[in-house]
């Protein structure tokens, strides 16, 4: 009982699978060299780790003059999305939120999209994080939930079931057959 609760703290303290690293020396031993690192205007220096295409974390670990580790942490966590406001450049969202997966632009609104793929919290397979941008400068943010190219399926092969699939009706299009549930 004492080895699982053991286990458990120290699961904690990781941040997205990272263990945690006491200076920058050892962060570079464990993680590499990171993708960028930012000076702060306090004089600390914060390494970014991202995981962007497929993962769905971006390590931040800040350290101070010495190189000792203030923090870690997930720029992907939920807490941290909320906090891209209305206005921001992309230099300050790049800055919180580290490299994004995509950009695309959108020329009949004008926008620029940058997405993160973040951990799964919706009906799909996947979930991105959206930023909109207008003239460089942020508009709004949203969400893409990526569904299994044969539709809604929970999990596929990984053990969750599957939405109940439905006879064909010619009254019914394709797309919401699969979602609907068998009547009796």
């Amino acid at each position: 009982m004492l080895l699982v609760v053991v286990a458990l703290v120290a699961g904690c303290a990781q941040v997205g699978g990272f263990r945690p690293v006491a200076s920058e020396a050892e962060a570079i031993a464990v993680h590499g060299e990171p993708a960028r690192r930012w000076q702060n205007e306090d004089g600390t220096r914060t390494l970014e780790y991202p995981t962007q295409p497929f993962g769905h974390v971006t390590l931040m670990v800040t350290v101070d003059a010495s190189g000792a580790v203030l923090r870690q942490e997930n720029a992907l966590s939920f807490e941290n999305l909320t906090r891209v406001e209305r206005g921001m450049t992309r230099e300050q969202v790049s800055r919180l939120l580290g490299t994004h997966r995509t950009v695309e632009f959108f020329r009949l609104s004008g926008e620029e999209v940058w997405d993160w793929n973040i951990e799964n919290d919706g009906p799909g397979i996947y979930t991105y994080f959206n930023v909109h941008f207008i003239d460089g400068k942020v508009v709004r943010t949203s969400r893409t939930y990526i569904f299994a190219p044969d539709g809604p399926v929970m999990g596929g092969s990984i053990g969750f079931p599957a939405f109940p699939r439905v006879p064909s009706s010619p009254l019914r299009p394709r797309h919401l057959m699969m979602a609907a549930p068998l009547t009796g």
